[in-house]
């Protein structure tokens, strides 16, 4: 099973991975980074297909895609 790993301290909260994912299972947290950014999530483990889309996109390299 594939997963997406968010470093959240990392992330700025861009977005871009959002738009990225096929799946739409990536979202903005409710919850705020020691940055003041709100970082991505992945909110469903189990509909991620591991095609790193996100993992691409994101220009701080804050997503790994372990398959």
């Amino acid at each position: 099973m594939a997963r997406a790993i968010i470093e959240a301290e990392i992330c700025k909260g861009c977005g871009l991975c959002i738009v990225a994912c096929p799946k739409q299972i990536i979202q903005p947290s409710d919850k705020i980074n020691l940055k003041g950014y709100h970082p991505a999530e992945c909110v469903d483990q189990a509909k991620c297909t591991g095609c790193a889309f996100c993992a691409r996109m994101c220009p701080d390299s804050a997503i790994t895609v372990e398959k």
